[in-house]
C-alpha cells in the first residue's frame, strides 16, 4: 500500500517530460488514423454518388443497393449491441471516461468505431466524421497509457490529448482542438491538460497537412468584413440561432426517446430506417446525405434559391434527427455546423431583401450562423468562435463571431438548455450501468481548479471540511507547486493536487469540485 502510494506520486511528480513525448506519439497516431478515416470517407462519398447516378439508368440494381443498405444497418446495430461504446458521437463517452464513470476497451472501441463508422456515414446517413474523431484520438491517448503502464492521472492527459487531436486532424483546426479539450472536455484551462494537447493537436496537424495540404476543411476567406452599422442584424441572429440551437438539443433527446419506445419494430431493424430514407434520399435530394462539407462550400461559392433552401434545411435537420436517434456510430458536430449555416443562408436571405444590406454579406451570415449554433448547442462559444475563425484563415471576423456566439449562449442559457454532450453522457451512464468501473484498491490523483469566489477560495486548508477518503498532497499556484499545510490558504486559480482511492475517484471527483466551486 506504501509503496502504491509513493509511485503514485512520484509518477506526479516526474510527469511533464513524459507527457510532452508521449503526446507526440499519440498526435502522430491519431493523425495517421483520422486521415485514414478521412480519405476512405471521401472516397466512400464519390463512390455513392457514382452509384446513384448509374442507378438511374440501370433499375434493376436498385433492390439489390436497398439490400445492401439493410444488411449494413442490420450489422452495425448488432456491432452496437456488442460494443456500445461505439454509438452515437463518442465525445459524450470521452467526457465519462475523463471523469471516471465509464472504462473504455480502448483497442475493441477504436477498431469497431472506425469500421461501423465509416460503414453509417457511408451508407449516407446524416452524421459526421469529428466526434468519432475525437473518440479514436481519446482511446489511441488511452492506448498508449496502457502499452506504456501509466498511472491514471497521465491517462488522462494522453486521453484529453489524444481527443484534442481527432478534432484538430478531422478539421484542420489545431487551435480548435485545443481549446476544445479545455473549454468543453475539461472545463478549465489546466496547463498539464494544455502543454501535451498542444503537442498532440499540432503534430496531428502537421500529417494532415503533409496529406491534404494547408488549406482548411471549409475554405471559407472569401468573406467581406461586416461593417459595425450592421451589428445590429447579427445581435437579432444571435437570438435566432440560440432559440434554434435549444429546438435542435430538444429534438435530438425526442428522437433518441422515441426510438426507445417504438416496441412495434424489433430492435436488430431499427437502424434499418435511416438507412433506408438515405437510400431514397440517394435519388431524390442526395445534397443532405452525410456530414455534409459539401453543401456548405456550395452555399458559400453559389447562390441558392430561397425556397431550395428551406428544403434543405428542413430535410437536413429532420434527417440528422432520424440518424443520430438511432444510435448509430457518428457525431452532430458537422451537420450541426451545415444546419447552422443553412438557417445563416436564409436569415441572410431574408434580411438583405428586406433592410437593403448588401448581398455579398450573406456569406458572413453563414458563417456567424455556424458559430452561433455550435455554441447554442455545445455551449462552448470561444471553441465556436475559434473554429470558425481557423475555417475562415483570417481574424478579422472574430469581433461579429464572438458577438453572435455570446448572444446565441446567453439566450440558450436563458431558455435553461443544457450542453448536449453533457445531457447524451447522462443519458448514456444511466442506459449502460454495466460499464461503471469497477472498484480496485489502486491510488489515483485528482486535479481541481478553484473558481473565484468559490467556497474554499481565501480559506486556510484547516478550515475547511475535507473527506476522509482523500489526500491533499499539493497546490499548483502558477508555475510553483506548493506543500500544503495547515495554515496554508486557497486562492482562485489554484490547482488542488488530491490523492484518493480509484473506487471512490468518481465520488471525489464531484465532492471537490463542489468544494472548489460552490459559492
Amino acid at each position: 500500500m506504501k509503496n502504491n502510494i509513493l509511485n503514485t506520486i512520484r509518477h506526479w511528480q516526474d510527469i511533464k517530460m513524459k507527457l510532452v513525448f508521449e503526446s507526440i506519439l499519440v498526435g502522430l497516431i491519431t493523425g495517421i488514423v483520422v486521415v485514414a478515416y478521412r480519405i476512405m470517407l471521401d472516397f466512400a462519398g464519390k463512390l455513392s454518388t457514382t452509384a446513384y447516378r448509374y442507378m438511374k439508368s440501370h433499375y434493376w440494381l436498385i433492390p439489390i443497393w436497398f439490400l445492401l443498405l439493410i444488411l449494413i444497418a442490420i450489422y452495425v446495430k448488432y456491432r452496437t449491441k456488442r460494443v456500445p461504446m461505439i454509438s452515437g458521437s463518442g465525445i459524450p463517452q470521452v467526457e465519462g471516461e475523463l471523469l471516471g464513470h465509464i472504462d473504455m476497451s480502448w483497442w475493441k472501441t477504436l477498431f469497431n468505431k472506425f469500421t461501423n463508422g465509416f460503414l453509417m456515414i457511408a451508407a449516407g446517413l446524416s452524421l459526421g466524421r469529428e466526434g468519432p474523431s475525437v473518440q479514436m484520438g481519446a482511446l489511441i491517448g488511452k492506448g498508449v497509457s496502457r502499452i506504456f503502464k501509466r498511472v491514471r492521472i497521465e491517462e488522462k492527459y494522453l486521453i484529453s490529448s489524444g481527443a484534442g487531436a481527432g478534432l484538430s486532424g478531422a478539421f484542420s483546426a489545431p487551435l480548435s482542438g485545443i481549446v476544445f479539450v479545455l473549454e468543453e472536455v475539461h472545463k478549465n484551462f489546466s496547463p498539464l491538460v494544455l502543454l501535451p494537447t498542444t503537442v498532440a493537436c499540432i503534430t496531428a496537424d502537421f500529417f494532415n497537412k503533409v496529406i491534404f495540404g494547408f488549406d482548411p476543411v471549409f475554405n471559407l476567406s472569401v468573406l467581406e468584413i461586416l461593417p459595425l452599422k450592421y451589428y445590429g442584424s447579427i445581435l437579432l441572429l444571435g437570438v435566432i440561432i440560440g432559440i434554434s440551437g435549444v429546438y435542435f438539443n430538444k429534438s435530438l433527446i425526442f428522437s433518441l426517446n422515441y426510438y426507445k419506445k417504438m416496441k412495434f419494430i424489433p430492435e436488430p431493424f431499427k437502424m434499418v430506417i435511416p438507412v433506408l430514407i438515405a437510400g431514397a434520399l440517394g435519388f431524390f435530394l442526395p445534397d443532405i446525405l452525410g456530414g455534409g462539407h459539401h453543401l456548405v462550400i456550395d452555399l458559400v461559392h453559389q447562390s441558392t434559391a430561397l425556397k431550395f433552401l428551406l428544403i434543405l434545411l428542413v430535410g437536413k435537420f429532420l434527417f440528422t434527427m432520424i440518424s443520430y436517434g438511432s444510435g448509430a456510430p457518428g457525431g452532430i458536430f458537422l451537420p450541426l455546423l451545415v444546419i447552422g449555416a443553412l438557417i445563416g443562408n436564409v436569415y441572410g436571405y431574408l434580411i438583405t431583401s428586406a433592410t437593403g444590406i448588401d448581398s455579398v454579406y450573406i456569406n458572413n451570415f453563414i458563417v456567424l450562423a455556424m458559430a452561433g449554433y455550435f455554441t447554442a448547442i455545445v455551449k462552448a462559444p470561444i471553441t465556436g468562435s475559434l473554429l470558425i475563425t481557423e475555417m475562415t484563415g483570417s481574424f478579422s471576423h472574430l469581433l461579429s463571431l464572438s458577438v453572435v456566439s455570446i448572444t446565441a449562449y446567453l439566450t440558450a442559457d436563458l431558455l435553461k438548455s443544457d450542453a448536449i454532450y453533457e445531457t447524451l453522457l447522462a443519458r448514456f451512464i444511466k442506459e449502460n450501468k454495466k460499464n461503471i468501473i469497477e472498484e480496485s484498491n489502486q491510488k489515483v490523483i485528482i486535479e481541481v481548479a478553484v473558481r473565484m469566489g468559490s467556497h474554499i477560495d481565501q480559506k486556510q486548508i484547516m478550515d475547511i471540511q475535507w473527506p476522509k477518503s482523500c489526500l491533499l498532497v499539493g497546490i499548483r499556484r502558477g508555475r510553483n507547486e506548493l506543500i500544503p499545510k495547515g495554515n496554508t490558504k486557497i486562492f482562485a486559480g489554484d490547482y488542488l493536487i488530491v490523492l484518493t482511492d480509484k473506487k471512490d475517484e468518481i465520488y471525489m471527483c464531484e465532492y471537490v469540485q463542489n468544494l472548489a466551486e460552490k459559492e
